[in-house]
């Protein structure tokens, strides 16, 4: 308990009340005694991720999470060891993002024993919106009715006051007006909507609360911890307002009560911005999150099959620290969000993400902007399926498979643990009729299926296509000791529409040399040696003395 309590007293500069701390300390024993569920305590290279709504399909009258839960069974527990849940809580917007009870699950998926029997059968991740509640909270209904206890929730803040240096991820308005039950009309701080009202976490009494928000999450089984949008958590005006120390000491204090009531759970933080400032939720390496999501991955891999070269791709990862054994990245290239810009920035010179934004903006992608500080506005991210952002719409399927299934060749040999998002593994395109009935980009990758529907798809065509060699390469990627996350990785080099790179254990008794041809043409390599290889994947003989010739989109795991 000692780290916990030296993390209040920095956080709170040793005023949090001695009653207060004693209640909170006091739920954190109470959640460690009753915890019987014991987490796998590291990664390793059978860890595969899917990402998916807890109603992604549907049948009539049934849970979705025993439909989900049936399907993973028969479809997926051969491929994923871990299932990331979106938000599976009641929900007022934003696809489920604005929470208006942590602690029930949505009456559409079902109640906690759905969680509980999914997860006899898989890992699991939960999310803990931790920033923001929904403004249909009664949360926020004690704070608009101002009963007692419910004071500095959630944060006031003068119209006229200068927020102009604060990071603004959306277009809409930082303080949305609010009347109070005296008739007084203030103005409330909402970084991403009106309708997501952000916590007050100067406040200790939201401390104690949210900590019981993860610790009943701890306690329902969550093996990994996602911390969404937790860059925004602390406000300080006249600062950013993002990725402030008060808001790293909290993500420590998050990790140190996880240590403590549930050893081996992994925190994992989400925060859609530029690689440096991403990275700096590692901490010390032992003592912040476990995991950070790869977001430079997305755009850098789009960029490289879009333009057929891997040249921004192999100088960021050559900037790559290796694992340490403490932390890995979480790697992905689709999610429920779009492909981030931002994380881009600093690494693709401006222009070529503006030349990418307008070619995927030409081919049906939608794009989504945000405020800056100088009253600009610029792309903050692609709301595009990855099939469709890596394809043009006069494209063959035949071509369409070949270039997604290379990226993804690419997502699975990096160092971490890789996650795919559950339309990539369908084959989904762009869900344009989705985007008007909910009047928003991002419905555009989270279309919804009945069962019967889907199953149907996956028997023919490209959805068959994908998921079945998707599913494959997965499964060969988790008998392979040399992708274990903490292993090294090596860059060779190697013409620009080629990405040449080595996976290898400290031992050297494990190694596969990874081979792109990222263009759409055929190409000539030659190898960095004259070894004979196998290629895993489809059990080719290559000579290592011979010039290799790959067709276009070729990619090879050889051994």
């Amino acid at each position: 308990m000692d780290i916990i309590n030296n993390l209040i007293d920095d956080i709170y500069q040793n005023s949090f009340p001695v009653a207060s701390r004693e209640r909170l300390l006091s739920h954190i024993r109470a959640t460690r005694d009753a915890i019987d569920h014991a987490r796998k305590r590291h990664w390793d290279e059978k860890d595969v991720v899917l990402i998916t709504y807890a109603d992604q399909f549907r049948e009539s009258e049934a849970p979705t999470l025993a439909t989900f839960s049936r399907f993973y069974q028969q479809h997926l527990r051969n491929t994923f060891s871990l299932v990331h849940l979106l938000p599976f809580f009641p929900w007022s917007s934003d696809d489920g993002f604005s929470v208006i009870d942590y602690h029930r699950v949505d009456a559409t998926c079902g109640d906690w024993q759905h969680i509980a029997e999914l997860h006899q059968h898989t890992r699991l991740m939960f999310d803990f919106v931790c920033n923001h509640i929904s403004a249909h909270s009664a949360w926020f209904k004690h704070f608009l009715a101002q009963d007692p206890g419910w004071d500095d929730f959630f944060i006031s803040m003068p119209p006229a006051t200068d927020l102009s240096e604060v990071t603004r991820p959306r277009t809409s308005p930082l303080l949305t007006p609010f009347e109070f039950a005296d008739g007084e009309t203030r103005f409330i701080w909402t970084t991403f909507s009106a309708d997501q009202i952000d916590l007050n976490f100067a406040n200790p009494e939201v401390l104690i609360r949210m900590v019981d928000v993860l610790l009943d999450y701890l306690k329902k089984g969550a093996d990994y911890v996602r911390l969404d949008a937790v860059g925004y958590m602390w406000k300080t005006p006249g600062t950013r307002c993002i990725h402030l120390q008060k808001t790293h000491q909290l993500v420590k204090l998050f990790r140190a009560i996880a240590n403590d009531v549930a050893p081996g759970t992994v925190i994992l933080t989400e925060t859609n911005v530029p690689h440096k400032d991403n990275i700096s939720y590692f901490g010390n390496g032992s003592d912040e999150a476990q995991m950070v999501y790869q977001f430079s991955l997305p755009p850098l891999v789009l960029h490289a099959i879009h333009n057929g070269s891997a040249r921004a791709l192999r100088q960021w990862a050559s900037t790559l620290e290796p694992g340490k054994g403490t932390t890995t990245f979480f790697n992905f290239l689709a999610s429920h969000d779009g492909i981030g810009l931002n994380p881009a920035r600093g690494i693709l010179p401006e222009v070529e993400i503006v030349a990418l934004v307008r070619d995927l903006a030409l081919e049906g992608a939608l794009i989504s902007y945000k405020n800056n500080p100088d009253g600009t506005t610029s792309p903050y991210e692609i709301n595009v399926t990855y099939m469709d952002a890596l394809n043009k719409q006069d494209d063959d399927d035949d071509t369409r498979v070949r270039r997604f299934m290379l990226a993804h060749a690419l997502l699975l040999a990096f160092p971490g643990v890789p996650a795919v998002y559950i339309q990539s593994l369908l084959g989904s395109r762009n869900d344009l009729e989705g985007v008007k009935v909910a009047g928003h980009n991002r419905a555009i990758n989270r279309e919804k299926f009945a069962l019967s529907e889907i199953e149907t798809q996956l028997n023919s065509g490209l959805r068959q296509q994908v998921f079945t060699r998707l599913s494959a390469l997965i499964q060969l990627r988790t008998r392979q000791p040399a992708f274990h996350p903490d292993n090294p990785l090596e860059l060779l080099d190697s013409d620009n529409t080629l990405l040449l790179l080595r996976r290898y254990s400290p031992d050297r008794q494990h190694s596969l040399l990874c081979v792109y041809n990222l263009s759409s043409k055929t190409v000539e390599v030659t190898l960095p040696d004259s070894k004979k290889y196998r290629d895993i994947i489809d059990g080719q003989r290559v000579d290592g003395a011979q010039p290799l010739t790959l067709a276009p989109w070729r990619y090879l795991w050889l051994q």
